[in-house]
């Protein structure tokens, strides 16, 4: 076959893909430079390695606020040529980006007039309260003057963030720029929405040359001689506000970010690469935090996924929940005031249900896409129910219990009404209209949901996984309902649970696959494929005891666990592709939850196997960090994991893995009514020999901890008590 028939054969799959899923995101090419992300708030920039946006093909760069891109290039210029890239590094606590930068050589009416690697430039960069701040540093190494030209083009196109994904939008509003003086620029946009945005740049000095698009400083500077230029770029700040100093401004950020990890568990263990991965996790929940008037929200991930996310935002808390639990409190404060009130079938909203997803473009406004709050997951609602429960039992917040008590039961209203919409006792999901998302679970691919044969499942679904969590939440409320005195209503919720926990093992359990149907379909009929939502039923306790084994063992083999990880399906199954999204790749927090999962029943084994798994794959990962996702190839000797290319880096559910897993690892309990803290069959992995937690909260008091491996077994040291707290190990489940 000729390289031209591959090309249009790849271009047709692209192009029926996207047909079939309309918020599908396109990878088209190569991105010429590897990027970084900062983010603060509701604003994050994604930048080349050289510090750049908008200055190589490939990658969704710019300054991004609320779902708007403010600025789609600021390119760095000298003499009309690229810099020559020495080094670029994220600060540790991802406060900033710096990148070394040098000259190439530099010619002029045919001779060199600057050699190459005399100019040392240095740009800083940080983001803070809605502007992107910009130091350039320039010194001079030559014995001789250096006269030349340092030029930044800029430019923006106001581009919803969906439009930057790849939709195509028939009809734009109006964009203009213009001088509002010698060292300011204003680029303005007013969208069919009716709002008005604007992105102003601040430049200090003022610039030799001014325009539109583009400031040019000219220099001369002397050898040895150093020069600062700065500029900072607001999104939608008055034309006469002027922001902080830059370095004031840095000061005071990284004051902010120091005073938001405070509270929080520290870690330390006799692994430093693994330190190292740990530090990095907690530096992108740190950034992927978000204020609300409700408390700190962890938004997604950076690009694509930079708000409030319903299903993420739960799951990261859960993971959170035994280092932080205040994550939890923000994120069931927000979801519980956005819970659905009234049915709107474009937002796949009806009473009860949990916020998806939620917008604030140009786009989400005119409803051209349906996500400026949008309500299509199945899953949401009862995790939230999940959650909230967990929250009570880590805290014993029966203040928190009764403000959320309201939201719980209409959650609990939806599951068992709208929810389950043929009244078969199960949960299932059809999209309200074309519009919106076609698969509703966390693997939301058009096509991860299907037969043995490959079919697509149709008709309303009911997903595995899901039936677990209402499981789980209906357990977890009746135990609230307990500490509340509604007696009667956690009878009724338990009896719920056990009869749903016994329908669902005749409808979903496959013997002849010694697991659990993906899902079941419109009718009936189960999808019995291998894939890891069984793990995830691990987690939710749904599972017979005498099934446990068998679903734990068949994930360790080798058609699923690939070395780096689990895989999201397993090898020969139908639509297996481990360079795909839902069907065969390996995602980071769906081996935590199956983690927790094969600790609950005991396969502690295993929860070191997958521990390692990924511990070994964040060491090859850049800047030690876990990706949303990677792809399911089998580990090989020598060769770290193949990256998926439009993978969310940070992601927050990837980031709090690392956490997650040493939870499950050691096994805590946290008894808030007794003031207990239990480790239940703790073990470490090989790697680690010892692991130090301090201040590890319980109520108002904490427990400084040291736990060391010696071979199978762990030993407990309390090196610190702070109030009224016991601290046990337990060796049965």
């Amino acid at each position: 076959m000729s390289a031209e028939a591959v090309t249009q054969i790849t271009t047709l799959q692209i192009l029926e893909t996207v047909a079939e899923s309309p918020f599908y995101i396109p990878m088209t090419g190569p991105a010429a430079r590897p990027r970084r992300s900062l983010k603060h708030d509701d604003t994050f920039i994604v930048l080349d390695s050289h510090g750049d946006i908008g200055a190589s093909a490939g990658g969704p760069d710019g300054l991004f606020n609320a779902d708007t891109r403010y600025l789609a290039r600021l390119e760095l210029v000298l003499d009309e040529v690229q810099p020559l890239l020495l080094g670029s590094n994220l600060r540790d606590d991802n406060s900033s980006l710096t990148v070394d930068l040098t000259n190439p050589d530099v010619y002029r009416q045919g001779r060199i007039v600057l050699q190459k690697d005399m100019l040392h430039i240095v740009r800083t960069i940080f983001l803070w309260r809605g502007a992107a701040y910009q130091r350039i540093g320039v010194q001079n190494h030559s014995e001789d003057k250096a006269s030349f030209d340092l030029t930044l083009l800029f430019g923006n196109d106001f581009a919803d963030l969906f439009e930057v994904r790849g939709e195509r939008r028939p009809r734009r509003g109006i964009a203009s720029g213009k001088l509002l003086g010698p060292s300011e620029v204003v680029l303005e946009y007013t969208g069919l929405d009716g709002n008005s945005r604007t992105t102003a740049l601040q430049f200090d000095p003022r610039p030799t040359r001014l325009a539109a698009n583009a400031a040019t400083y000219h220099l001369d500077l002397a050898p040895r001689q150093t020069h600062s230029l700065f500029v900072v770029v607001s999104c939608n700040k008055p034309a006469t506000s002027k922001q902080a100093p830059f370095f004031r401004g840095l000061l005071a950020h990284r004051r902010e970010m120091r005073a938001q990890t405070k509270g929080v568990v520290s870690i330390e263990t006799s692994n430093n690469i693994f330190n190292e991965v740990l530090c990095r996790s907690m530096a992108d929940l740190n950034i992927l935090m978000t204020d609300t008037p409700e408390g700190r929200y962890p938004y997604a991930g950076i690009p694509w996924y930079s708000t409030t996310f319903g299903r993420d935002g739960i799951i990261t808390a859960l993971q959170m929940l035994w280092i932080d639990p205040r994550v939890a409190r923000g994120v069931l404060k927000r979801l519980a005031l956005y819970q659905a009130k009234v049915v709107d079938p474009l937002a796949d909203a009806a009473p009860g249900k949990i916020l998806h997803e939620m917008r604030g473009g140009e786009m989400a406004a005119l409803r051209e896409v349906p996500f400026a709050q949008y309500y299509g997951s199945v899953d949401a609602t009862p995790l939230f129910v999940l959650l909230a429960g967990l929250y009570v039992e880590r805290t014993g917040d029966d203040e928190m219990l009764a403000e959320l008590w309201p939201a719980i039961e209409a959650a609990l209203a939806w599951v068992d009404g709208a929810g389950d919409p043929d009244r078969d006792g199960f949960v299932e999901y059809q999209r309200a209209t074309e519009q919106g998302l076609a698969n509703q679970g966390w693997k939301d691919s058009y096509d991860a949901i299907f037969h043995a044969d490959g079919r697509l499942a149709e008709g309303y679904i009911a997903l595995a996984e899901v039936q677990g969590y209402v499981f789980a939440g209906k357990r977890l409320a009746a135990r609230c309902a307990r500490r509340m005195g509604l007696w009667e209503r956690a009878r009724q919720l338990e009896a719920e649970a056990a009869q749903l926990a016994e329908q669902f093992e005749s409808a979903f359990w496959c013997d002849e696959l010694s697991t659990y149907a993906l899902a079941l379909d419109g009718a009936k009929q189960p999808c019995r494929v291998r894939t890891s939502n069984a793990g995830q039923l691990l987690f939710t306790g749904i599972v017979r005891e005498d099934r446990a084994q068998r679903v734990a063992a068949s994930l360790m083999q080798p058609n699923f666990f690939t070395g780096w990880g689990i895989r999201t399906v397993a090898r020969g199954e139908a639509r297996y592709n481990p360079m795909s999204y839902h069907d065969g790749s390996i995602w980071p927090h769906d081996n935590a939850l199956i983690a927790l999962g094969l600790a609950r029943y005991g396969f502690k084994h295993s929860v070191e196997q997958v521990f390692k798994a990924l511990f070994d794959a964040a060491t090859y990962m850049d800047l030690r960090r876990l990706p949303e996702l990677f792809c399911g190839f089998r580990r090989e000797k020598g060769r770290g994991p193949t990256l998926y290319p439009v993978a969310c880096a940070p992601q927050a559910w990837a980031s709090a893995t690392p956490f997650t897993l040493l939870e499950a690892a050691l096994g805590l309990e946290f008894d808030a009514d007794h003031g207990e803290i239990r480790l239940r069959n703790p073990r470490l992995p090989a790697f680690l020999n010892e692991v130090v937690l301090r201040d590890l909260k319980l109520g108002t008091s904490s427990a400084d901890l040291r736990l060391r491996r010696h071979g199978d077994e762990v030993s407990l040291e309390v090196i610190k008590t702070r109030g009224k707290i016991q601290v046990s190990i337990a060796l049965s489940r």
